[in-house]
């Protein structure tokens, strides 16, 4: 008994040590465990990405395109808050988006209990288990089309896509201009172009060249980027849900030098995060985290956005993902980094990012998951900036249980402490899951655990 007192002291303490570095050191992250698995974006059959690098009134948007479909087919509008010239778009790299997906991405986590008849010596484990072609001139002119009321702003060329900026004065108008020119966008878009004409907004309108994306020799859509100064820190959803058959995810990563972003105009919650969960959903992670996303999605009404990552990305240790160098930050639109302070390899290895010098040398990354539909999200996302810099992130733990011989006083009583625990952990996965607790049980063998033995209240009192 007290062999195993002594394991629980430094158990604790161990733990406790590890807590305080994970709470209170936002620069410096001494994880106790081991990554193992990410639920990336991967997961979701329907899920758009989208970077937003902000600073002030100054924003870089990048969009993932996700179409699936003949590529002639594809139409993007997207309602923007100014007019945008040819040199403020570029094509962005799909590999940076993925970056970041995986750097920010909630993760499963692992522990191993140690010998408790061994002799137990505090340690500390952390291991780490473009170019743009010339189009049709008149950029800057502006051509009327016809009787719709729309006013061709600008006509460019980027990569693979077609650009015209649109401005309208009537939605039955632009609806109309959009399908007469071969457009292919849903019926019933008027209805919700009218807001964004009201507030005086351009359309930005992209169709694929298909010459010109046979020349790229890629078989996806590639990311397209926008650059412009704003007041408005939005993102337009509500005309992407015309072509939706159901609930639509968003993954939003904001890079910011000051620190967390938020929706302003929904809730935003916190993933839920931190719980012991049974070893098993190591295989079956994507289904565990699809399953709590959803449960937590309606427990909230369905009208919240949630926090799944936010850090400096200055340091983790360990990452689930290498941070970006400075080089990938700045092709995900980051603007404010001094260039003077750029990451070096040496060996062969990439080194972590050094501390930024300044706030203004300073990239804080905040991911935000929202699954909307067109019931639950009637106005487009509105985001605003915070000077929060606590660290979060969606974390799920799986502790293993000694296999080894345990026959000494300690083994014994740790062999009588692992049933509740695993109660517990079950538990655990069927509130954050809705899964069937006796399925959960059985597949973790419960029964098989030797019952606790319940010490009269007397005993430690006299020992």
């Amino acid at each position: 008994m007290k062999k195993f007192l002594i394991w629980m002291r430094v158990l604790l303490s161990t733990a406790l040590a590890c807590l305080v570095v994970f709470a209170y050191s936002p620069a410096v992250f001494a994880f106790c465990g081991f990554y193992v698995s990410q639920a990336d974006a991967s997961l979701f059959n329907k899920a758009s990405q989208v970077v937003i690098a902000r600073d002030g009134k100054r924003t870089v948007l990048t969009m993932a395109n996700d179409y699936q479909g003949d590529v002639k087919d594809f139409a993007l509008v997207v309602p923007v808050p100014v007019l945008l010239k040819e040199k403020q778009v570029r094509i962005g790299e799909q590999k940076i988006i993925d970056r970041l997906d995986s750097f920010s991405a909630p993760r499963l986590v692992e522990y191993f209990d140690s010998d408790p008849c061994a002799r137990y010596e505090a340690y500390d484990r952390v291991t780490l288990s473009g170019a743009t072609r010339s189009a049709a001139p008149a950029a800057e002119s502006k051509n009327r089309g016809g009787n719709y009321q729309v006013t061709i702003e600008a006509k460019f060329a980027v990569g693979e896509y077609d650009i015209l900026i649109l401005s309208a004065k009537d939605s039955d108008g632009l609806e109309s201009w959009l399908i007469d020119n071969d457009y292919k966008i849903p019926q019933g878009a008027k209805e919700l172009l009218q807001p964004y004409i009201r507030q005086n907004m351009k359309f930005f309108v992209a169709k694929v060249n298909i010459a010109e994306l046979n020349k790229t020799g890629s078989q996806s859509l590639r990311p397209l980027m926008m650059a412009y100064e704003s007041p408005k820190f939005m993102l337009p959803i509500r005309l992407g849900m015309l072509n939706a058959n159901g609930d639509q995810d968003l993954l939003v990563y904001i890079l910011s030098p000051k620190g967390q972003a938020e929706v302003a105009n929904y809730r935003t919650i916190k993933v839920p995060s931190g719980d012991d969960i049974p070893v098993y959903v190591k295989n079956e992670f994507g289904d565990f985290y699809k399953s709590m996303f959803k449960t937590s999605y309606e427990k909230e009404g369905r009208k919240v956005a949630f926090l799944e990552y936010a850090w400096d990305m200055s340091s983790c240790d360990p990452c689930s993902a290498e941070p970006l160098s400075q080089e990938e930050l700045r092709k995900a639109g980051v603007f404010w980094l001094d260039s003077s302070n750029i990451n070096t390899s040496s060996g062969g290895r990439i080194r972590r990012p050094i501390p930024f010098p300044t706030n203004n040398g300073r990239v804080f990354i905040t991911r935000l998951h929202i699954r909307y539909n067109r019931d639950k999200f009637p106005e487009d996302l509105t985001f605003k900036e915070t000077s929060n810099q606590e660290s979060f992130q969606g974390r799920y733990v799986l502790r293993h249980a000694f296999k080894g011989e345990t026959k000494c006083d300690a083994g014994k009583e740790y062999q009588r402490s692992l049933r509740p625990r695993f109660e517990k952990e079950a538990k655990n996965l069927s509130k954050l899951t809705g899964w069937n607790i006796a399925d959960i049980r059985r597949k973790m063998n419960i029964s098989s655990l030797p019952d606790p033995i319940e010490v009269p209240f007397w005993e430690n009192l006299w020992k």
